[in-house]
């Protein structure tokens, strides 16, 4: 169910939580975090702000989707099934809740409007299951007991994937990107109350841009070097080793340490390629596109069938100075 969010959400992999206290500040926030490669945000419901707050968080819906169309908001923090048909009608997309309210869940299938409510036990997953749900908020995250308990979560629910939200900071994130069955996490650290009060907003362009690569793992796998013999290959894994980074030779090149593969003939790249590695490839192409890459199909590798699992490598069709560049999945 509502399998076209879904997807939308798990190539996101970064929902940003706001917060916003003054809804004129709304278009300038959305216009800050679209700049900062941000493409999902959900905004929270005040509780203790009584009728007023949830004005402000209407408004601040209906400004950010004038502003920022291409970006898709979402209200969080619903409880119950009447705000989230007033969040709907200022434009919320999705909706996300902090438990299982039944009222709120069957309002939202009613209105083929996508769900998003908070699980932290089994009992409530199975409950969402019941009602053909599959992607969960998993709240409070690291109260919840963390990335040790969504791979508990694993061999029970294999079909259940889950949005971490909850504690999640830029310390933190990558443990939880590392889980198989966490499509996304949300975080209020991308742009946090006090930088939106103050109206900072390269501060929070810039917290997107490094909340984005934290969350996407990006890493230097290593550097692919092109030799013109293997001879002259083998003479350049010798001179590495006298640095300390040993060769162990293959059929087509020679890998010294970790950080150098020297190829045997020319390869792919003027001078050679660039490796890094990335939790998601899928996810990290969608940030990527926004930079003008895109991914040479050909070289591409799948875990499996391509329509039944994941890329584990692919280049892209930009380089920089002579070294083409490649993704690799991180296990």
């Amino acid at each position: 169910m509502f399998e076209a969010m879904n997807e939308k959400i798990e190539k996101s992999g970064l929902l940003a939580v706001l917060k916003i206290e003054d809804p004129s500040r709304a278009a300038e926030l959305a216009d800050a975090l679209r700049k900062g490669g941000i493409r999902m945000a959900e905004v929270a419901f005040r509780s203790t702000d009584g009728e007023q707050g949830i004005v402000n968080v209407l408004e601040s819906i209906r400004a950010m989707v004038r502003a920022c169309p291409d970006m898709i908001v979402g209200a969080s923090t619903v409880i119950n099934a009447g705000l989230a048909e007033r969040a709907v009608q200022a434009g919320a997309a999705f909706i996300v809740a902090p438990g299982f309210n039944p009222e709120t869940v069957d309002w939202c299938i009613d209105h083929t409007v996508p769900v998003y409510p908070g699980v932290s036990n089994a009992g409530q997953i199975e409950a969402a299951l019941s009602r053909g749900l599959t992607v969960l908020k998993f709240f409070p995250a690291e109260a919840s007991g963390g990335t040790k308990v969504l791979d508990a979560f694993e061999g029970p629910f294999p079909q259940v994937r889950f949005i971490a939200t909850g504690g999640i900071t830029e310390e933190n994130v990558s443990d939880y990107m590392r889980c198989r069955n966490v499509a996304a996490v949300g975080g209020s650290w991308v742009a946090p109350a006090a930088l939106i009060a103050e109206k900072k907003w390269d501060e929070i362009t810039r917290k997107s841009k490094a909340a984005l690569v934290k969350m996407l793992g990006f890493r230097f796998a290593h550097v692919g070097i092109n030799f013109d013999s293997p001879q002259d290959c083998a003479e350049g894994a010798a001179l590495l080793d006298v640095f300390g980074f040993e060769g162990q030779e293959t059929p087509a090149s020679w890998f010294s340490g970790d950080s150098f593969e020297l190829m045997k003939k020319n390869g792919r790249g003027v001078h050679g390629h660039i490796g890094f590695f990335v939790w998601n490839i899928e996810r990290a192409l969608e940030y990527l596109s926004l930079s003008g890459f895109s991914p040479v199909m050909e070289t591409a590798v799948w875990s499996g069938e391509p329509e039944k699992s994941s890329l584990t490598f692919v280049y892209l069709d930009k380089g920089i100075a002579g070294f083409d560049i490649h993704l690799k999945k991180a296990l």
